[in-house]
């Protein structure tokens, strides 16, 4: 009796904690886009332009997490605090590479940063085909998202420029099964019109 008592609780408290991290996100702002098609896995969407405050990539990549966290939690110019929004963007190649928080859609403008390692850019207004997929993040899954959203965009006639964008939804501690990160290209808009 006891042994099963102990594997429902065990189960009782694996459903608990997986609920608890697949609705983490909820209570995030997500960049605002409008979702023009979609097709499986992959979708064609409208974004205005972004304001984001970015930081390059260390070898570590908590260190800049930290650094971006810092500023949202009020070491910037106006001693402000700013809700964490989703998804944190990583761009570039591995040795080059950035990531940046989106700042709300109501923010008037973005506070300067206190930490030179910062500035604040923006993602210009534009179309994008977007790639969701679940795992951990690593050169190799990162890769394999590329290689299916070119496939994918390249099939639907669609032209795209620019380096990717990878978009992380999730906490560390999320089970990579349950987590949310999507690859994006800027396309044309005028081609992807004709679909």
């Amino acid at each position: 009796m006891k042994t099963l008592v102990a594997v429902f609780l065990s189960v009782f408290a694996a459903a608990i904690f997986l609920a608890g991290c697949k609705t983490s996100r909820k209570g995030s702002e997500s960049a605002p886009n409008r979702v023009i098609s979609r097709d499986g896995h992959f979708e064609l969407r409208d974004y205005p332009s972004l304001t984001i405050v970015e930081t390059s990539m260390d070898a570590d990549s908590g260190t800049s997490f930290q650094r971006l966290f810092r500023y949202i939690s009020g070491a910037n110019s106006d001693g402000e605090k700013i809700p964490m929004t989703t998804p944190v963007f990583m761009a570039g190649e591995e040795q080059g590479r950035s990531m940046s928080f989106v700042m709300p859609a109501n923010m008037k403008s973005a506070p300067g940063p206190k930490d030179p390692a910062l500035r604040v850019t923006t993602i210009p207004v534009g179309r994008f085909a977007v790639f969701g997929f679940s795992g951990s993040r690593s050169a190799e899954a990162e890769s394999k998202a590329l290689a299916q959203l070119e496939a994918w965009t390249k099939k639907s006639g669609l032209v795209s420029s620019g380096e990717p964008l990878f978009g992380y939804f999730d906490p560390p501690l999320t089970p990579s099964f349950l987590r949310r990160n999507e690859v994006m290209l800027r396309v044309d808009d005028q081609k992807s019109e004709k679909r």
